[in-house]
């Protein structure tokens, strides 16, 4: 029951992953936002997540993973409803922070859960049940385009009922209470916040949330920009990127048997660069979605990988070291989104050459890797 809690957990999160990239044609239309007050939106989706992972991961180890799961789906389910009724750009950027916070919450304390629950395998349990983040990612833009006809206040509204019986099925599941070794003393916490390998895998995550992230929130508008009708555009992100993100979390299992973490996200971080990078080049709606498939082929492991790592470094305190590590990547996107944005200014065919940032942070994770590497010998 335990890991069924997190994969649901996890396709929730997917879901609202994928959906300020899926609604944000539709909302710069019908309030004419530019690129840049789009970066701003971003920005602020990325603060709730910050500051949720810099509070959440204390909370968990000192009141247990199921308070978290309950607080985040109750302020996601709470955004989702009153995003429709929202009047202009404000209330939009209020919204939208609450759903950081929301999600933020949920994605730290999950991944905490089967961290904890798995120890033995643990890589392979995370990058299995981060599967279900794959499937409620693809589901957003994949029923947006081909099911709702861009109706983006039907899909708030179905995604947030789904979240409400999530969060009953939460409440409902017995969980285990925090364990004493593992609650929250600040003394306890200088030691592993002090660690230079957790700010290294903090770097690293930084730079991978601002490549996955910043194709679930870009891409959709880049190829809108470039003449792909939004439908198609939808379905590259979808039939492209979240089933290469689910295929790829789902044949790296018996490779993690095999090989050691830190080997898998040195290769996907090559990978990442290489795919990023050209599926940029392409204006052809066709060479596009194989592109946007290899892109998530190869970012696939990375985030779950990563979290694995962190867990087997960080035995004690593990709830703090999982949120301290997705604070930095929250960070990575409210940076890039900022940045992005800036680049754009209010052209989106310039959004070609913003989103550059996404494979020259690929390539930085490459270098990274490396450090981690030798850090954790």
């Amino acid at each position: 029951m335990l890991i069924l809690a997190a994969i649901l957990a996890f396709f929730v999160y997917g879901m609202i992953a994928a959906m300020l990239g899926t609604i944000l044609p539709e909302l710069s239309e019908r309030f004419h936002l530019s690129p840049s007050q789009n970066g701003t939106i971003a920005f602020a989706q990325a603060l709730g997540l910050i500051l949720a992972s810099l509070a959440v991961g204390p909370l968990l180890d000192n009141e247990g993973k199921k308070l978290g799961l309950i607080l985040g789906l109750t302020l996601i389910s709470v955004a989702l409803f009153a995003l429709p009724r929202s009047p202009g750009f404000r209330s939009i950027l209020v919204l939208l922070f609450l759903l950081g916070v929301g999600g933020g919450t949920i994605v730290t304390a999950a991944n905490a859960l089967v961290s904890d629950v798995s120890e033995t395998h643990r890589a392979a349990a995370l990058n299995l049940t981060n599967l279900f983040f794959g499937i409620g990612a693809l589901t957003t833009p994949f029923v947006a385009a081909n099911f709702f006809n861009r109706n983006w206040i039907r899909l708030c509204y179905i995604i947030a009922s789904l979240t409400v019986a999530t969060l009953v099925f939460q409440a409902l599941t017995r969980m285990p209470g925090p364990a004493g070794a593992g609650r929250f003393v600040l003394a306890d916490a200088v030691p592993v916040l002090g660690r230079p390998l957790l700010f290294l895998i903090g770097l690293f995550l930084f730079l991978y949330i601002t490549c996955e992230v910043g194709v679930w929130n870009w891409l959709v508008r880049h190829l809108v920009a470039q003449g792909v009708p939004e439908s198609r555009a939808l379905n590259i992100l979808s039939l492209g990127f979240a089933l290469g993100l689910l295929i790829g979390r789902a044949a790296i299992l018996p490779v993690l048997i095999r090989v050691p973490a830190i080997t898998v996200t040195l290769v996907g971080s090559i990978a990442m660069a290489v795919t990023t990078f050209l599926m940029l080049r392409t204006t052809k709606p066709m060479t596009a979605l194989v592109l946007v498939f290899l892109a998530g082929l190869s970012m696939a492991p990375v985030f779950p990988t990563t979290l694995a790592i962190v867990g087997d470094a960080f035995p004690r305190m593990t709830g703090t070291a999982i949120g301290f590590v997705i604070t930095c990547g929250w960070t990575g996107l409210a940076v890039s989104s900022r940045i992005i944005g800036f680049i754009a200014g209010g052209d989106p065919q310039r959004l070609k050459k913003a989103l550059l940032v996404i494979p020259a942070s690929a390539v930085l994770m490459v270098g990274l890797d490396l450090a981690i590497r030798s850090a954790l010998r």
